[in-house]
């Protein structure tokens, strides 16, 4: 039985990793963006900003990358975003520029 129980909580524990995203809201995220990233990534990337996320040697490679660079943004900016809102923003990036499936 203890063997049934675990390969379950093993099997859950990947479905969470293999959708990091998942239970995230992008619409909130997009806002969230606009209201408090865009004007930055504009001003240091011209346009309206997607550059950042496009480029050739960007620095994010991964889903947990990705949410590392949110997280990163939001404390130095002191955008004081809570830790749901940094996921949704995240979300909303990889499902418009980096596809991240893990």
């Amino acid at each position: 039985m203890k063997s049934v129980v675990l390969m379950f909580m093993l099997l859950m524990t990947s479905q969470v990793f293999a959708q990091p995203f998942k239970n995230a809201d992008t619409a909130a995220g997009k806002a969230l963006l606009e209201k408090n990233c865009i004007s930055c990534h504009a001003a240091s990337f011209g346009g309206d900003g997607s550059a950042i996320y496009t480029r050739e040697h960007r620095k994010v490679k991964t889903a947990k990358g990705l949410m590392a660079q949110v997280r990163n943004c939001n404390t130095m900016l002191d955008t004081k975003l809570f830790e749901d809102e940094e996921l949704n923003v995240a979300a909303h990036l990889n499902k418009t520029y980096y596809k991240f499936t893990e």
